[in-house]
């Protein structure tokens, strides 16, 4: 019987992050989804907020992102509604409700951010059914995953 791939919710700053830097762990998350061995789950808010900065700060890159982002081929996760972004409030940052929100409702299995200030609050941590962690340690859990299987 074959497993289903590991679900995993990416936001702006491990998308941004996986970009940018070709040897950090955020980019071997992101091999990672583009071999399929794992499945990039992305709210179209998240997908915005790149093309944005990238636009902003490095519009050079913007071709090469969109290119990757076809072949990359993340599950875009449903826009959550106004009354699940309102629940997230309560948990987290009003700016990061948004991304919370699209995770919950997303059923996946990780959500990968490097906003930790936010998203690793202890009051985030427990009312999300899903570790959120840093790329660095998506990947520590992944290598666990291999060895004991």
């Amino acid at each position: 019987m074959e497993r289903r791939r590991w679900q995993v919710f990416i936001d702006t700053s491990a998308l941004i992050a996986g970009i940018l830097s070709p040897t950090g762990a955020a980019h071997e998350v992101l091999r990672l989804c583009e071999a399929q061995v794992v499945q990039a789950v992305m709210s179209r808010q998240v997908l915005v907020e790149t093309d944005r900065n990238l636009a902003d700060k490095l519009p050079a890159l913007l071709p090469d992102y969109r290119a990757f982002l076809k072949h990359l081929a993340p599950r875009i996760a449903a826009d959550p509604p106004r009354a699940s972004v309102e629940r997230a409030k309560e948990l987290i940052h009003h700016n990061d409700a948004p991304i919370l929100a699209a995770a919950l409702l997303a059923d996946v299995d990780y959500l990968v951010t490097w906003n930790t200030r936010h998203f690793q609050k202890k009051v985030v941590r427990d009312a999300a059914p899903f570790p959120i962690v840093t790329p660095g340690e998506f990947l520590e859990a992944f290598r666990q995953a291999i060895l004991n299987d």
